[in-house]
């Protein structure tokens, strides 16, 4: 297989109601190509959000604006005065402060949203991109960047596709050694996208590429931008390639998990009261602290005395009191610390003495 990725260069910043499909052939011929059947191509969501005028209203706080594209917060850290949020979009996907950017706006001081239906918007170009360029087979990739589990950096994926496969699924075939595959289904959307922004992105003002090479999984059109009319089974859009529910292993960061736990949600005003963690490491009494309010979240007739290596834990209630002690010991796991109980029993309080965890 032989693919080629080649960036379009040259295309003007697009205003509001722009024609970007026709900005799009403009700029393949202005890199000396043509689009052909079974071409692709990968379009950061900045300029379509831009051509359909998805700003934020002028002077918006950006916390809210975020908020408002926030479906659930899945993690949350503070770097000084900054807070950083991972959530589940209003778009779709899992990403960092919901898409909403303030980069590469153009010169304009306001904030940029993502389409809430980028599958929609995805199949809106792509009919306009046939439309304009008399072809039956094209491909359309919208691209977004966001982080990983487990990875440093960002990579660019799909945020909306149409006439192309977005799964490669192998599952039931079998490897070069003739080994069954059970599991194996490539991301074949996110795979162009991240290919492509090896020639456009951020910092080179470059929004668009052409990618050729990818036939086999280009999909005639059939009038909507889902399939073939000739009875090609209808591709899923990128939308398809978010796990939800039960699918979705990794709902919570792991503190964001222990802290739901025990009744303090990410993104919460109680998760505000008891202190976010930070991005950086932090002394062992603020993170003490920290875990002291959110294991008392909701018991009462509990008091704690902190001292310079151990928790004091008193209550007229030995229940509550057991209580206090077991959500406490959770807590400051959560915080990378451990808690040996070290009061004899049947005292109306207990001790825990404090040590660093090794995560």
């Amino acid at each position: 297989m032989h693919v080629t990725v080649t960036a379009l260069t040259g295309m003007p910043e697009v205003p509001a109601g722009a024609d970007l499909a026709a900005l799009l052939l403009a700029a393949v011929e202005g890199v000396g190509e043509r689009l052909l059947d079974g071409d692709v191509l990968v379009v950061s969501s900045k300029v379509v959000s831009k051509a359909l005028g998805l700003w934020a209203e002028a002077g918006a706080d950006r916390e809210a604006v975020i908020a408002q594209q926030t479906r659930r917060v899945v993690a949350e850290r503070r770097s000084g005065d900054r807070l950083t949020r991972i959530v589940h979009s209003v778009a779709g996907p899992v990403m960092a402060a919901a898409g909403v950017d303030a980069s590469n706006t153009g010169g304009s001081d306001g904030l940029l949203l993502l389409p809430a239906e980028p599958d929609a918007a995805a199949r809106s170009l792509h009919r306009a991109l046939l439309a304009a360029s008399g072809r039956r087979r094209l491909g359309l990739v919208l691209s977004d960047t966001a982080g990983r589990a487990w990875r440093a950096g960002q990579v660019d994926f799909a945020l909306g596709t149409a006439g192309l496969q977005v799964l490669d699924d192998l599952r039931g075939g079998v490897d070069a050694d003739g080994r069954p595959l059970a599991v194996t289904a490539r991301a074949l959307a996110d795979e162009v996208a991240a290919a492509a922004d090896l020639v456009k992105g951020k910092a080179e003002g470059v929004p668009a590429a052409l990618v050729r090479g990818l036939d086999g999984w280009v999909v005639e059109d059939g009038g909507d931008g889902l399939g073939d009319g000739a009875g090609v089974a209808a591709v899923a859009g990128a939308g398809s390639l978010v796990r939800t529910g039960r699918e979705d292993w990794f709902g919570y960061g792991w503190v964001e998990a222990v802290r739901a736990s025990l009744g303090v949600e990410p993104g919460s005003p109680e998760a505000e009261e008891c202190g976010i963690p930070a991005v950086h490491p932090e002394p062992v009494g603020d993170r003490v602290g920290r875990a002291v309010r959110v294991a008392l979240h909701g018991l009462p007739d509990v008091g704690v005395d902190v001292g310079p290596g151990d928790v004091r834990v008193t209550s007229g209630d030995p229940f509550e009191l057991g209580r206090a002690v077991a959500r406490l010991e959770v807590a400051l796991w959560a915080e990378g610390l451990l808690a040996e109980l070290a009061s004899p029993p049947g005292e109306p309080e207990a001790v825990l003495r404090l040590g660093e965890r090794n995560a």
